[in-house]
């Protein structure tokens, strides 16, 4: 059972299975507030790594600056942003063929930020659904102007590489449609004879959702997640005390026993194989015997994913070299954009 994305634009819809356009650039990434999950493994991970594989060119932010969007300290950042680093290597993600960088290593990209807000106005900030829901979970005390600024410093972190597609969860599509505003209101206002910017495409995972070991949302923050750099023992601990239901009898209906199935469809997709077929076989097994399958699959799924990361992590300079690397590649990036910016708004002196 392969993990599927669409491919959406202006209304037009494209399967992302076939091969990309040549020389697309990609910008996606994560914020480091701890190890990545089987969640973002199968929600995203995979599909940077598909992407990889087809031809795009792959930057990958470290959104260090955007912890603080929704909480008063970063804690451990250096730490953190090591674990991420680790977590793309090990699932494949090639420093070699992608750009793995900060958001904080590279001025240029964050001077675009003025120009950028310029373009847009306070009321469309406000009324932005995900800047909405963001500061109603917000872990601030108070609100801060940044949280009100986010979608500019994304729509920053995907132009200042041009990025022509850019992966989201349906929730980040607002975000988006503010980088697509932006780069349409700069090329419109500062470089019609010659676009600056290209208006990038989202890319929307298929992928289905699974849910935490408590049957919510899974989480880095909640506990009831399976990281991908947890040991064999770990991961037995953690599905043994996944919420479950009293029918013995083992089904995939997500609407009606959503628990249940969000462990039918990690045995899947760890498998490879359809979630009805899982369900099937396990029959009247129950509980036990469906939580043995989905450790089983997660184990040995993830095996070599995890000696890789064991390996790498036993030479931290490299992992420090990799995003060495990628800091003065995206500079280099940003450097050139943040002149075409200038240039266009007739700022050189």
């Amino acid at each position: 059972m392969t993990s599927t994305s669409t491919l959406t634009r202006a209304g037009t819809v494209t399967r992302a299975g076939s091969p990309t356009r040549t020389a697309t650039r990609v910008l996606t990434g994560d914020r480091p507030t701890g190890r990545l999950h089987l969640g973002h493994y199968f929600g995203t991970l995979r599909n940077r790594v598909a992407l990889q594989e087809q031809g795009a060119e792959l930057f990958v932010v470290i959104a260090d600056y955007q912890v603080i969007t929704d909480r008063d300290v970063a804690e451990d950042l250096p730490g953190h942003v090591a674990e991420l680093v680790l977590d793309y290597l090990s699932v494949g993600i090639d420093p070699d063929r992608a750009t793995i960088f900060t958001h904080s290593a590279v001025p240029a990209l964050n001077q675009l930020l003025l120009p950028f807000l310029s373009l847009v106005s306070v009321a469309e900030l406000q009324r932005n659904p995900t800047v909405k829901d963001e500061i109603a979970h917000s872990r601030q005390h108070a609100v801060s102007g940044l949280m009100f600024t986010y979608p500019v410093h994304q729509a920053a972190d995907i132009l200042f590489c041009k990025a022509q597609v850019v992966p989201v969860g349906q929730d980040q599509v607002p975000h988006l449609e503010v980088t697509r505003t932006v780069a349409r209101r700069f090329n419109e206002r500062y470089a019609a004879g010659t676009p600056v910017f290209p208006e990038p495409e989202a890319l929307l995972s298929a992928a289905p959702l699974l849910l935490g070991t408590d049957g919510t949302k899974m989480s880095k923050s909640r506990g009831n997640a399976i990281s991908l750099a947890a040991t064999a023992d770990e991961t037995v601990r953690l599905i043994r005390g996944a919420v479950t239901d009293a029918d013995r009898r083992i089904s995939y209906d997500p609407v009606h026993r959503p628990a249940v199935s969000s462990l039918v469809l990690l045995a899947a997709l760890c498998e490879d194989v359809d979630p009805h077929q899982v369900a099937e076989e396990l029959g009247d097994g129950g509980g036990a015997a469906l939580k043995r399958r989905v450790t089983d699959a997660v184990n040995g799924h993830l095996a070599p994913i995890r000696a890789r990361r064991a390996e790498l992590a036993r030479d931290r300079d490299a992992v420090r070299e990799v995003l060495r690397h990628g800091n003065a590649r995206a500079n280099e990036v940003a450097d050139a954009t943040l002149e075409e910016v200038r240039a266009a708004m007739n700022a050189r002196y």
